[in-house]
């Protein structure tokens, strides 16, 4: 099942081969969002005049020509939805649950950068946006495997008011309908009805006063959310402290982070998202229904999983107006509505991809596929990946000396004094054919061509696959230890998160024991510092055999909320992973250490902000407490 993937893609170079479910409802024109006074790119400009019945149809997303470095997760990423903002999916987490080993955590964020005190009306999920959480776990099924999708409903229970809280009312109130498939959408079945959304944290009074809701504390309300579908999850819906941490400012000015001058901070400090979150039993999401005790190993590859998140608007929206009434003013008649096909307007599986690695021509496009469309899109996105903009910027041969942030981060250009991981440069292709190459993940013979498409394209072996199929236990992505310098031999296995469906996913092997979070080893930096740990530490690094390294858990397989993904994504951009598997730095001397200058600065390379702004919640939901719109200065 898995070769076919491949073989499709060594018949054609840009393959048509992609799977998707049967009943996606997947409109595959380009996204659209309804914008008063959009201007479009090549487009008629929209014209809207009042009369007795406006109807305004979204348009069809067009491609902007702009530049910069994106890198807010998925906050505000496309040019498009960043004029949507309920429907901007900004993070995506799934990991092991730490405190209960046979659970997963899916949590899926949304709406970008909320203020605390941002009243009257407080931001909640909208009405008539359909979010989803989707699962692919079996790569011989087409699609999706599990779609968890959610409908919100509000409705102002004192709507005499302009407070939102008052006197044990809500205004906003919302209510939430989860439905789940388990047949890739052809038929979904309710599994939690009239759940309920935590309230706004907007202070003291409206919150614990006797006007208020008159609760001992916020912590209450959220208890008071979690519902226990049907099925056996554990589900809260509402709002929380945005867990991502990056240093805006300094990254969007011309990847100025560190910051050469000037105090860097947390650009998403005391912000709050909406959070969907998911607790399910590992035997719910695992394609033959086992527990992890039931894995042959703990990188077994059937316990892999693959999670993105979406949503998606109807594709027509009717503005309808009373005689004399605006169709804003629902006191003069005026009404709206909304229907036609759903058309999906955001998407997110690794953190980052349409941020700092699609350009901005190609986001709203991206943001339109499913990732199931990746790989026939390969011909467009691919290069992306083989050859990221981020690798310009930390090759001397190219614009390094114009971002002095990243001088900690240098691409191989002579790695063991014979591959070039330069952008447009051979990389490991120079090896094609070889018989180096037999029984590794590189071989055509094994996994087609999708590895090692072609020349030109060096990062097809590191960065395309983390994003794409995840990372197999083969050789050559095994730890260097006891490779004895051939970094295609056989090393210390680290990680399986392979699931070959070559779409854009957070891919989490289920089977991985998760670190405690007050494990000394435990580190924000994931799966790099379980490879630092397995190459340097003797308590793994005197053999070959599978062990529990400390961070296996991590990103980029899955991700925990403590992950710094940001800093994580631009070491290995800067070559981190090649390293890992014995591809050393230039500084490298045959015979010698490879701990050389080079690998320690990447190592050590930070971007400033280097942990959340607060604290996380040691159980479910685990995101933290939303600030309160008082305390927020």
């Amino acid at each position: 099942m898995l070769k076919a993937l491949f073989i499709a893609s060594k018949q054609h170079a840009e393959t048509t081969f992609f799977r998707h479910g049967p009943a996606m409802n997947f409109n595959r024109t380009p996204l659209g969002i309804l914008i008063f006074n959009l201007k479009t790119c090549g487009m008629q400009q929209a014209k809207f005049t009042f009369k007795r019945k406006l109807k305004v149809f979204l348009m069809t997303g067009c491609m902007l020509v702009f530049s910069g470095i994106m890198m807010s997760s998925s906050h505000r990423e496309a040019p498009l939805i960043a004029n949507d903002p309920l429907a901007d999916n900004t993070d995506l987490y799934a990991f092991r649950s730490p405190d209960n080993p046979n659970k997963i955590i899916l949590i899926a964020d949304y709406i970008p950068a909320e203020l605390p005190y941002g009243g009257p009306n407080y931001n909640s999920f909208g009405e008539n946006i359909r979010y989803e959480i989707h699962i692919d776990n079996n790569t011989a099924t087409p699609g999706d495997d599990i779609i968890y999708r959610f409908l919100f409903k509000q409705t102002n229970q004192d709507p005499t008011t302009f407070f939102n809280i008052r006197l044990g009312k809500q205004n906003l109130f919302t209510t939430y309908t989860c439905q789940k498939s388990v047949n890739g959408g052809q038929t979904f079945t309710t599994i939690v009805s009239n759940g309920v959304v935590a309230a706004p944290n907007i202070g003291p009074r409206s919150i614990s006063g006797p006007a208020g809701l008159n609760v001992s504390d916020y912590n209450t309300l959220i208890t008071q959310s979690v519902s226990t579908a049907s099925s056996g999850e554990r589900i809260f819906c509402g709002p929380a402290d945005d867990p991502f941490y990056v240093d805006l400012g300094g990254i969007f000015d011309l990847g100025d982070a560190p910051r050469q001058g000037g105090k860097i901070r947390d650009g998403l400090g005391h912000y709050n998202v909406h959070s969907i979150c998911i607790e399910a039993d590992i035997s719910a999401l695992q394609k033959d229904h086992k527990s992890a005790d039931q894995a042959t190993n703990i990188l077994d590859g059937n316990f892999v999983i693959g999670v993105w998140a979406s949503s998606s608007r109807l594709a027509t929206r009717t503005l309808n107006a009373a005689a004399g009434g605006s169709p804003f003013n629902p006191l003069g008649g005026g009404t709206i509505t909304e229907e036609g096909n759903w058309v999906q307007v955001s998407r997110i599986g690794m953190p980052l991809t349409n941020e700092a690695v699609v350009a901005i021509g190609r986001k709203d496009f991206w943001n339109a596929l499913t990732p199931y469309q990746d790989l026939a899109n390969i011909g467009i996105f691919g290069d992306y990946f083989y050859n990221p903009e981020l690798a310009l910027y930390m090759d001397l041969s190219k614009f390094a000396n114009a971002v002095p942030a990243f001088n900690a981060l240098r691409i191989q250009s002579n790695s063991l004094k014979q591959f070039d991981f330069r952008n447009g440069r051979m990389g490991l292709f120079g090896l094609k054919g070889s018989s180096a190459l037999t029984g590794t993940a590189l071989d055509d013979a094994i996994f087609g061509t999708l590895l090692l498409p072609g020349n030109g394209k060096p990062r097809s072996v590191d960065l395309w696959p983390i994003f794409h199929t995840g990372v197999p236990n083969l050789r050559p992505y095994q730890l260097a230890v006891g490779k004895a310098g051939n970094p295609l031999a056989t090393g210390k296995p680290f990680i399986n998160n392979f699931l070959p469906n070559g779409g854009d996913m957070l891919r989490l092997n289920m089977a991985v024991p998760p670190t405690q979070r007050n494990d000394p080893k435990f580190s924000s930096l994931g799966l790099v510092q379980a490879a630092v740990l397995g190459l340097t530490d003797p308590a793994y690094n005197t053999n070959t055999s599978i062990q529990p390294i400390p961070n296996m858990d991590g990103f980029p397989n899955g991700r925990r909320l403590e992950d710094d993904v940001t800093r994580i994504e631009l070491q290995a951009v800067g070559g981190v992973v090649l390293a890992a598997i014995g591809l050393w730095y230039d500084d490298f001397t045959p015979g010698g250490s490879p701990v050389t200058n080079q690998l320690i600065n990447t190592l050590q390379y930070s971007t400033g902000v280097e942990k959340n702004d607060t604290t996380f919640k040691q159980t479910f939901p685990y995101v933290q407490t939303p600030w309160r719109g008082t305390a927020v200065q």
